[in-house]
């Protein structure tokens, strides 16, 4: 999972620049919208909005806004018809894409995804033909300062995590769908904060490119997420420390 943690990291880190324009804001209330009108607006119940709630409060997204969002999902207050999609697809180079989006006009979205894949040399591929390449785990983002190191892998295995990675900037909790409720209860217990917590899609194999192709991927990713609509981009790209280090500089 070397490559999801690097990529991981790196939009950790990109976050608070995403809180200053705002665009967070409006993806993590989008996010919040979708989880209640399908489950419901109780977080207690609904473990969907619960996670997305969590995720909004991380960010410091105010209360106000996060009680709009479920209210909108509820159908108490009107807002936009938004639908969940995930759009399947290959960056240059064979790396296989997954985008995640909200949308209220599928047709806009669908063409302005295309046309980012198509001019850099991409293409979006039928359904199933890349999402079977990806499975669907339980994350757990941490910062690590002040974290007592053994108290947190203890607490993630004891209660089911799959594997824990610990790096200087993140430490990352991932586990399996039936477990995951399970580690996160576990980490609260023994008073572990956490930043994230959300389920997210991981490659069950990565691919290396060559500095500059891994570069140019990782700028039509970026190109991607610019978009409203986008919620997450996930790929197969594994991306060595020396390429990380040039495209964090230069970022």
């Amino acid at each position: 999972m070397s490559g999801h943690s690097k990529w991981s990291t790196i939009k950790h880190k990109k976050a608070a620049t995403d809180a200053k324009r705002g665009k967070l804001f409006t993806r993590l209330a989008r996010e919040i919208t979708i989880a209640a009108r399908e489950g419901g607006g109780d977080p207690e119940v609904n473990f969907g909005l619960r996670l997305a709630m969590d995720k909004a409060k991380a960010a410091n997204m105010p209360k106000d806004n996060i009680g709009r969002a479920i209210k909108r999902g509820t159908g108490e207050l009107k807002g936009e018809e938004l639908v969940e999609v995930v759009y399947e697809g290959y960056a240059p180079h064979g790396v296989a894409l997954l985008v995640k989006v909200l949308t209220d006009n599928r047709n806009r979205t669908v063409a302005t995804v295309r046309r980012i894949l198509t001019r850099q040399g991409g293409t979006l591929a039928d359904v199933g033909a890349v999402a079977w390449q990806f499975d669907r785990k339980g994350y757990i983002a941490i910062a690590p300062d002040g974290v007592d190191k053994d108290t947190l892998f203890e607490a993630a295995v004891e209660a089911g995590a799959e594997d824990v990675v610990f790096s200087d900037d993140l430490i990352e909790v991932y586990a399996e769908l039936d477990t995951f409720q399970a580690v996160r209860q576990a980490l609260e217990d023994a008073g572990i904060h956490f930043e994230r917590a959300e389920l997210v899609m991981i490659p069950k194999t990565t691919m290396q490119l060559a500095e500059k192709e891994t570069l140019q991927v990782m700028g039509i990713i970026d190109a991607l997420e610019e978009l409203d609509d986008i919620q997450q981009v996930y790929s197969n790209l594994d991306i060595s420390d020396e390429v990380m280090t040039k495209y964090e500089a230069a970022a």
